[in-house]
């Protein structure tokens, strides 16, 4: 039986007038001194091959997941085996380095399935999860819960479910359900669930309904140039950052002061648009909302490297939300451990930063550990 826990205290509402002057401190001050560079491969390597690494976004499916989603892949994506959860994962991880993997269903889950059927689905997936998978590597695996979004009740209290009874660490949805964004009202009950359990929401891009493909990503002549370009290639990620911004706007954490979100993809582009959306977004929120809007982005986010290797975007993510809130991701099967673990380890930070990135920022967020 797992006990609710609680997060580390937020930080202090800031005088909106103190935050707008002195903004650039907020993130910048945490990582002024520890912007990283790179390393040689050889010096990285002998320096931090000891670093251990928890990844955040990483994702399996089985074959009736896939089945009942009707999901099918272009060839040679995943580049590897998405249904192994067992010797053939941890191989892997082990090549890379990589001490533990966080679990999460493939996109979308269960959450597009109706009624009772996606109720049931999300009850016997995440059992066969905890029972199969994490028991069988107790000291390699974790997990995120399935839910079944299209019954927002139901959804809560699998959510506790999976928390209390199979030991999971939050919950991972998937863009819109059925056209609704998170802030939207009838999400309440799992909203105010995840906060009661201390849990976080790792919100990850869903596929675009098909009014949006026909309006912005249809008519190029090839299917899947089409639907890479509404997923990975650039418009889900556009769209966490979306759902993400009407969470704020909309008062949701005014709500749930508590609630945790995380996002992937170093930020979903987030950490580009922080100076726009704190200008225009603060003016016009200023009578709306209980604290600047930058605030909120510092109080109730974290961040994970997933897939996008790159230092100047790590750069860029540590300058906005200090070497707190950012968390070590791959987004396997879809890229390879070791193309993520080797990039970390050659990142020239301090070893107290890249072991907060690495594993603990992680630890503290979602109660594991010590490693």
């Amino acid at each position: 039986m797992k006990d609710a826990r609680t997060h580390c205290p937020v930080s202090p509402v800031l005088n909106r007038r103190r935050f707008v002057s002195g903004a650039a401190a907020l993130g910048a001050a945490a990582a002024a001194a520890s912007l990283p560079g790179r390393l040689d491969a050889a010096s990285a390597a002998h320096r931090d091959a000891d670093l251990f690494l928890i990844g955040l976004e990483e994702h399996f499916a089985t074959t009736e997941l896939m089945r009942l989603n009707g999901i099918r892949f272009p060839k040679g994506t995943p580049r590897f085996d998405i249904t192994d959860v067992g010797a053939g994962r941890v191989a892997e991880m082990d090549a890379a380095g990589i001490g533990m993997q966080v679990l999460s269903a493939l996109t979308p889950g269960v959450q597009n399935l109706p009624g009772t059927e996606g109720v049931a689905y999300a009850r016997r997936l995440n059992t066969w999860v905890a029972n199969e998978v994490l028991a069988a590597h107790p000291e390699r695996f974790r997990a995120f819960a399935t839910l079944p979004l299209s019954e927002p009740g139901a959804a809560a209290d699998e959510l506790e479910y999976a928390v209390r009874e199979l030991d999971f660490v939050g919950c991972m949805t998937y863009g819109a359900t059925h056209g609704k964004f998170l802030d939207h009202a009838d999400f309440a009950p799992v909203l105010a669930r995840a906060e009661a359990l201390g849990v976080p929401i790792y919100i990850h891009p869903n596929w675009a309904s098909p009014e949006v493909m026909e309006v912005y990503y249809d008519g190029l002549g090839n299917e899947w140039v089409s639907r890479v370009l509404s997923g990975a290639g650039y418009g889900w990620h556009q769209e966490v950052a979306l759902q993400c911004l009407r969470m704020i706007a909309s008062g949701v954490f005014d709500r749930y002061p508590k609630l945790q979100i995380i996002v992937g993809h170093m930020g979903e582009g987030l950490p580009f648009f922080y100076w726009r959306f704190g200008d225009d977004l603060a003016r016009i929120t200023a009578d709306k909302l209980q604290k600047p809007v930058q605030q909120y982005f510092h109080d109730h986010f974290w961040i994970t490297t997933s897939a996008f290797f790159r230092d100047e975007l790590l750069q860029l993510v540590l300058s906005v939300m200090g070497e707190d809130r950012v968390m070590f991701a791959v987004d396997y099967p879809f890229v390879s451990n070791r193309d993520g673990a080797n990039w970390l380890r050659a990142v020239d930070l301090p070893r107290a930063v890249k072991e907060k990135i690495a594993h603990a920022n992680a630890a503290k967020l979602l109660g594991i550990g010590p490693f």
